[in-house]
């Protein structure tokens, strides 16, 4: 009697999420992204934007690779970060990019990728003396970080207590005005936004990581659609078109 209530419930879980499944299947996938120059921004600078008015590498990459694929799409930039991430990661049929995927990330979306790399970086001013062999030696400084971002994150777990900013070009004044004395940030995505604030003249002191960014969907997101997916963006990328997208905006 009990495997056989043991049986009808597996069969009724599985049923529902089949269900879901089919349910999400041909609808429009949301995606959802943010500013994060040159990746993903809006033509604007505003913290909201829909479709043509969303640009940058990744966003170009993701209309033509879900095109290409012949799945429908809807792009939203909105803000902040952290509300993004938690629709996709808890309503079916949301995604968003770019987002790099970390160990404790990696069971709890479906990826598409790499977009592009995202190397972790520290930067000071042109003038700082600082020199650094490793980012246990940056503990003394007063290291600005964006807040919600895998970078800050990573530098909180490591005990490091970053300086948070709501918006990572912030961190660039920051450090100019000698409000911190190191930058956190992504390598290309930190030179980028310095240069948009017209500030240029910013040294690496120490490249501590690299990874890659990806497309991040709902887990409930059709395997097949992902895989189709992924089938476009490495089409793309053999055909030079990655390479192409990059030489817009860097």
């Amino acid at each position: 009697m009990f495997n056989r209530l043991m049986f009808a419930l597996f069969s009724l879980l599985c049923l529902a999420a089949n269900a879901q499944a089919e349910a999400t299947r041909g609808q429009p996938i949301a995606l959802l992204t943010e500013n994060f120059p040159p990746y993903n921004m809006a033509v604007d600078g505003k913290n909201f934007a829909t479709d043509a008015n969303i640009h940058g590498i990744a966003a170009d990459l993701v209309r033509e690779m879900f095109n290409r694929a012949g799945i429908p799409y809807s792009l939203t930039l909105r803000f902040p970060w952290e509300r993004i991430y938690k629709l996709a990661l808890e309503k079916p049929g949301y995604g968003v990019f770019v987002m790099a995927r970390l160990p404790e990330r990696e069971k709890q979306f479906k990826w598409v990728g790499p977009l592009g790399p995202d190397d972790w970086i520290l930067l000071a001013r042109a003038g700082s003396t600082i020199k650094l062999e490793s980012l246990a030696q940056a503990r003394r400084y007063k290291i600005g970080a964006y807040k919600g971002d895998a970078i800050q994150m990573s530098l909180s777990e490591k005990g490091m207590h970053p300086v948070i900013a709501l918006r990572d070009q912030d961190n660039a004044s920051r450090l100019k005005s000698g409000e911190i004395d190191l930058w956190a940030t992504g390598d290309p995505a930190g030179r980028y936004l310095a240069c948009q604030v017209g500030i240029t003249d910013l040294k690496t002191v120490l490249r501590f990581n690299s990874a890659s960014l990806f497309l991040a969907l709902n887990k409930s997101t059709p395997d097949d659609v992902v895989a189709r997916l992924q089938k476009a963006l490495d089409e793309l990328r053999s055909q030079g078109f990655v390479d192409e997208v990059m030489g817009r905006y860097l």
